[in-house]
């Protein structure tokens, strides 16, 4: 391009000098100089009074979904659009949506549409857009870059979990028994006058409204009991194949395959353990350190599993926060009868020691440990770890490698030593 501007600028100057023999060359130089101010100004218009759009369907998705994207170029002036490059600087990995549109008439649109596997959770960025275009002659290249963005967060993927340790609860007799309790639940059991030191967010604000004076919400404890689940995402815990640094593809085809990292393994757990007691509308609970202090209040329903994802889709191992030292500084707001499932990858067997004494406090606790061994950790004896967790009455679901996770969940391990 900038080699045919020369051949010109070097024909309008042999045109000048020819000029001041005879004037015809004047002419020459007149014509060649139009040209390429034509050429810039064309190239200039090629970019400008161009509508472009993008349309989403959705904007969060899970692994092993794809990702819908209809884009919408629009010629808005009379001046036909030769040709225009689409570049797209989005953050989607795999999201091959740059396009060259061909010529558009004036007020003519053009449409394609993209599919893009959805190989990697986390959030990534749509956008922003770079139009490029140039002249008929090849002289001058125009480009306009467009700064809209929008996100679109990828959910890591989910497996069915069929038969998992039956979580046994604080009371007995189902959901015939009923216990009041001062701490808010998801098990409203009605209304009573407002009394002093009630929270604003006991208030039922239509009944008071009925009634012309406070009335505040009266709850119940749940006879099944909570269920927490206990992401371990420190440093010390994770073990990685190199490639898996930066960020790693799971691989979908001809059946999912998870990264070689035992944080990816983690995740995936903690979300169908999450995924299987909610479809069984069971209040679940969640905390990890990912590596700020991410807290979900235990809720049912499907609103619940979205906080959980959403969460795991941007969680990393970048924290100092250990097993023992999460169990220890969180353990204690753990109310008995409730079910606690520890997933996590180390092999530091201090945390066995606040596990048992959560078990003393009337706590069952559940842990799914990842052998890092399988990984590529040498000099691990993970059978004595596991019979060291055991001993302190803790449950324990061993997950290896290239195990599948269904069948590594699915069954009901012996019972817990005491």
């Amino acid at each position: 391009m900038i080699y045919r501007r020369n051949v010109v600028y070097f024909l309008i100057l042999l045109s000048i000098i020819g000029g001041f023999r005879r004037a015809f060359f004047f002419h020459i130089a007149y014509v060649f100089a139009a040209l390429l101010l034509l050429s810039l100004l064309f190239s200039w218009l090629s970019v400008n009074w161009v509508r472009i759009g993008r349309r989403t369907y959705v904007k969060r998705l899970q692994v092993g979904d794809h990702f819908d994207e209809i884009f919408m170029v629009r010629n808005t002036s009379i001046v036909p659009k030769l040709w225009i490059e689409i570049q797209d600087h989005s953050t989607l990995p795999h999201h091959h949506s740059s396009h060259v549109v061909p010529t558009l008439r004036g007020r003519q649109n053009y449409r394609w549409r993209v599919q893009t596997p959805c190989t990697r959770r986390g959030q990534f960025t749509l956008g922003p857009v770079t139009l490029s275009s140039g002249d008929p002659f090849g002289f001058f290249q125009s480009a306009r870059h467009i700064n809209a963005t929008h996100q679109v967060m990828v959910f890591p993927p989910t497996v069915p979990i069929y038969e998992f340790a039956t979580p046994l609860g604080a009371l007995s007799g189902g959901h015939a028994v009923r216990r009041r309790t001062y701490e808010v639940t998801p098990n409203a059991a009605g209304i009573r006058e407002y009394a002093p030191g009630d929270s604003l967010n006991r208030i039922h604000w239509k009944s008071s409204a009925r009634r012309g004076k406070l009335m505040a919400k009266e709850f119940e404890l749940d006879p099944l009991g909570d269920v927490w689940i206990f992401l371990d995402l420190s440093r010390h815990s994770l073990v990685a194949e190199h490639s898996y640094w930066g960020g790693a593809d799971y691989v979908l085809s001809p059946s999912l395959r998870l990264p070689p990292s035992t944080e990816e393994y983690g995740i995936v757990a903690a979300a169908s353990l999450a995924q299987h007691f909610l479809d069984q509308n069971r209040t679940v609970g969640f905390l990890t350190y990912s590596p700020h202090r991410d807290y979900i209040a235990p809720d049912r329903g499907d609103r619940q599993f979205i906080d959980i994802l959403e969460t795991l889709a941007l969680a990393r191992s970048e924290t100092e926060v250990t097993l023992q030292q999460m169990l220890a500084l969180e353990g204690h707001n753990l109310m008995r009868g409730t079910t606690l499932i520890v997933v996590s990858a180390s092999l530091q067997t201090n945390w066995v020691a606040e596990a048992y004494a959560q078990t003393q406090r009337g706590l069952t606790v559940i842990a799914v440990v990842i052998d890092p061994s399988s990984f590529g950790l040498m000099g691990v004896d993970f059978e004595l770890v596991q019979r060291q967790i055991e001993s302190a009455g803790v449950l324990v679901y061993p997950v290896r490698r290239e195990d599948d996770l269904t069948a590594a969940l699915s069954y009901r391990p012996g019972p817990m030593a005491r």
